[in-house]
């Protein structure tokens, strides 16, 4: 179903993803998502497949993971409302990085890759906002990474 709720724009504008948006922008990208509800134990997105579409996580919870060369999945982390996920896919069009399950009942929105292009079209200011917001999230990730890393290899070292 599409995405129309009035109370729906100040949950949006306090995620990360939607940031900074007019109100044109903001109501030309909730028209474009696409409500998807789903069950704990359901996986989302799985690593290396395709990917064509991004979330933001409206309730529920979710656990991201990797897989080790043994094939083992390794927790990466876990998602909660105003958290987005996916939307690597759509700037590098690789594969899904990771495998994204449901731990609880779930409310996702889903914003695919021609759904953004047509945004692009449509608005280009409210494209390159939401660029930004993603590109801002992709550093602080990687920024968590780092930490995570650099604290890991100084358990190691002692």
């Amino acid at each position: 179903m599409t995405v129309t709720a009035p109370d729906l724009k100040a949950f949006l504008l306090a995620t990360p993803f939607f940031g900074g948006l007019s109100d044109g922008g903001l109501d030309l990208l909730m028209s474009m998502l696409v409500e998807r509800r789903l069950d704990a134990g359901v996986t989302v997105v799985a690593e290396g497949e395709p990917g064509r579409s991004m979330f933001i996580v409206k309730s529920g919870r979710l656990a991201v993971s990797k897989r080790a060369n043994a094939g083992s999945p390794i927790p990466i982390s876990v998602l909660q409302p105003g958290d987005f996920f996916g939307e690597m896919t759509l700037i590098e069009m690789q594969n899904r990085s990771a495998t994204v399950v449901a731990e609880a009942p779930t409310m996702l929105y889903e914003l695919t890759a021609q759904n953004l292009y047509a945004c692009y079209k449509t608005d280009i200011h409210a494209y390159v906002v939401v660029l930004q917001n993603i590109n801002r999230e992709l550093c602080r990730r990687l920024r968590r990474a780092d930490n995570r890393f650099t604290g890991l290899q100084a358990e190691h070292d002692n």
